[in-house]
């Protein structure tokens, strides 16, 4: 889709109410469904991070969504495909600011090029014990990324029209931090099989964009 039709459509988002756990009972697998129900999330005092979904046009106007695959490291989410973002740090106002911040330090965007259109709806990570809120944003004139050596070991430039192709979701079978061998709801893009919080978030992205485009 041409960004510039995209931009204007994708507005519509901003006065939608949020799909929320709905969405994310989609992509999520139904032990960790039955986990939350009987664990008391605030008595865990989870960490708090923010990420942002970011939309640009590519060289040709077409719709691209970015996603990182992170780099192998000593940690639950090592070598996983995510959105940018991370950890709130003290000098953040707020968890829109740390998720701007966090894409700048991960692929170079400036915070200023970015438009805030929606802050979607919060998500627990039980490996991590970090409650994440994302955020959807547009990049209207993106430069070049600029990757985080450290941390991302690769861009993941997913076109619009994959995302939203159904035949894209898919289910495999997964170890996961509370369960061996299970089936796991996932997206298959670009080649890598995006499961977990981040298809679950992306779950609700899609929903809210079927809404209005």
């Amino acid at each position: 889709m041409d960004f510039n039709e995209f931009y204007h459509q994708a507005l519509k988002i901003k006065n939608l109410p949020l799909p929320g756990e709905e969405s994310h009972h989609k992509m999520s697998p139904l032990m960790r469904v039955q986990w939350l129900k009987s664990n008391d999330i605030k008595k865990r005092n989870p960490k708090q991070a923010a990420v942002m979904a970011l939309f640009y046009p590519d060289a040709k106007q077409s719709t691209n969504m970015l996603l990182i695959l992170r780099k192998a490291y000593e940690g639950v989410h090592s070598n996983q495909i995510g959105f940018p973002g991370g950890k709130v740090e003290d000098g953040d106002a707020n968890l829109k600011e740390t998720a701007l911040r966090e894409t700048f330090e991960e692929v170079g965007v400036p915070p200023e090029s970015v438009e805030v259109i929606k802050e979607l709806s919060e998500l627990y990570i039980p490996p991590s014990n970090f409650m994440v809120r994302p955020f959807l944003g547009f990049y209207t004139k993106p430069s070049p990324f600029i990757i985080q050596q450290s941390e991302v070991e690769a861009l993941v430039e997913v076109n619009l029209y994959d995302f939203l192709d159904k035949k894209n979701r898919i289910e495999e079978t997964l170890s996961t931090s509370y369960a061996k061998s299970i089936n796991v709801p996932a997206y298959k893009l670009n080649g890598y099989t995006v499961w977990g919080a981040t298809a679950m978030m992306l779950s609700e992205i899609q929903q809210l964009l079927e809404e209005v485009l």
